[in-house]
């Protein structure tokens, strides 16, 4: 028996063992690549939620509250939507955001689009010097340029402007007090820093549309008129709805301009939805009216929006003639 066991103690012992499986990773390479990726992107999203995420939901929080920023908040429900929509002055920084939107963003648009049609062509010379001087007002700082802008429009009789007209016969105009001469100004600032901006990307977009469809166009006796009409303008609508959304996010929160060209003299004939707000929060201390002024712009800015996008979605549709 001992014989025996010592035999089958043998052939155990000569059987092949099975192989350990090895042991599994906790995370693989691919998340840990992932991981890596999200920790070096992780300082943006932190400023963000710091500095643009909480901001937004504590203004929304805000405004049902009346709260003076430093004692303690009271709850008041609609009161602050109430307070403002029954304010004069609101209604008026409304009318004036519009007004001075149109001014200096419409002609914008289209003056852009004009010196992209000039820079595209083979008629000029020297394109890269006059594409520099045109973008050149988008970098400048914007305190610099209504600073600049505030001595060009100056009310006394030998600036600027007020000189210039002087050669007509016309009255020097005091553009800091007058209604429509504060709002030109503002416009004007408008349109001189961003028509640069808009102009590259319209002529990027130029660029990039193939000359096969131009010389098709020839081909079939297009006039310049209508290949810029059916060809070129088509072509470029997403750089148009780009150009329209942002520009009309930019003209409704003008505050720069209205704030350093009048100063904080209390000023009504310039005065903008954010720099209402502005004057709200940081000057007579009403956060809860601000919050609910931010809120309204905010509803606004997407009703503005939206509706540019779709009649600049529009551009260059025809009408198919026969179907219902």
């Amino acid at each position: 028996m001992s014989d025996s066991n010592e035999g089958f103690k043998e052939l155990k012992d000569r059987e092949p063992t099975a192989p350990k499986e090895p042991k599994r990773r906790k995370f693989s390479q691919r998340q840990k690549n992932m991981a890596s990726g999200y920790l070096f992107i992780s300082p943006f999203y932190f400023l963000f939620a710091v500095f643009g995420l909480f901001p937004i939901l504590f203004s929304f929080y805000l405004a049902f509250f009346r709260w003076d920023g430093l004692g303690p908040m009271e709850y008041v429900g609609f009161n602050n939507f109430i307070i403002i929509f029954n304010d004069p002055l609101f209604w008026k920084s409304l009318y004036n955001t519009i007004i001075i939107g149109l001014m200096g963003t419409a002609p914008q648009l289209l003056a852009a689009l004009l010196l992209a049609f000039a820079l595209n062509s083979v008629l000029i010379k020297a394109k890269s010097a006059f594409r520099l001087a045109i973008f050149l007002p988008y970098v400048t700082s914007i305190v610099a340029v209504a600073i600049v802008f505030s001595v060009i429009f100056s009310n006394q009789a030998s600036g600027l402007v007020n000189s210039f007209i002087g050669m007509f016969g016309a009255d020097p105009v005091t553009w800091t007090r007058s209604e429509w001469g504060t709002k030109f100004a503002i416009a004007t600032m408008i349109f001189w820093r961003w028509v640069g901006y808009n102009m590259i990307i319209y002529l990027a977009g130029m660029q990039s549309i193939p000359n096969d469809l131009y010389e098709a166009a020839k081909i079939d006796g297009a006039s310049v008129r209508q290949q810029i009409w059916y060809v070129t303008i088509p072509m470029l609508k997403p750089f148009i709805i780009f150009t329209v959304f942002t520009a009309t996010i930019g003209a409704l929160q003008v505050f720069a301009e209205p704030h350093i060209f009048q100063g904080r003299a209390g000023r009504t004939e310039g005065i903008t939805v954010v720099l209402y707000l502005y004057r709200d929060a940081f000057v007579s201390n009403f956060f809860g009216t601000a919050s609910a002024t931010a809120i309204v712009l905010f509803f606004i800015i997407i009703v503005m929006s939206i509706s540019n996008m779709y009649f600049a979605n529009r551009i260059g549709q025809s009408k198919k003639v026969g179907v219902k």
